[in-house]
């Protein structure tokens, strides 16, 4: 179901670890086209911040960064630079509904707390990295 794009990355990193879910690559391949760029994927990154430490982010992303590690699952390109991966090894993005609209969010299986707002999280044995606490829920 899944199959490496760069052979680079391939030889110690299992790429089958990230995945989408079939909502989510629904809501993501419509996005994609609509983006206009040729070749785009879903860029999935980890970036310091948020109430438990890590945030997550997520962008329409035409170039392949050096390092990346490029998966395509159910039709979607997913793109994960390398320091970001090993955070979310074994994660799945998913596309949510709710009361207040809907929005992409990662299943993570390394996050050992989180927020409430999903959008931010802590592993273990991780230092957080500085600046941990310095942003609420709200201010992603």
């Amino acid at each position: 179901m899944t199959a490496t794009l760069n052979p680079e990355t391939s030889g110690d990193l299992p790429t089958q670890d990230i995945r989408i879910s079939e909502f989510g690559a629904q809501k993501a391949l419509a996005i994609l086209a609509q983006s206009g760029k040729e070749n785009a994927g879903v860029r999935v990154f980890i970036k310091s911040g948020g109430c438990s430490g890590y945030q997550y982010g997520m962008a329409i992303d035409d170039r392949e960064l050096e390092g990346d590690t490029i998966v395509v699952d159910r039709g979607v390109k997913l793109l994960v630079d390398r320091m970001s991966f090993p955070l979310l090894r074994g994660s799945e993005v998913d596309f949510v509904e709710n009361m207040m609209g809907g929005g992409f969010t990662v299943h993570n299986p390394n996050a050992t707390s989180s927020c409430g707002c999903g959008h931010s999280f802590r592993t273990d044995g991780a230092q957080s990295p500085d600046g941990q606490g310095s942003g609420g829920c709200g201010s992603h």
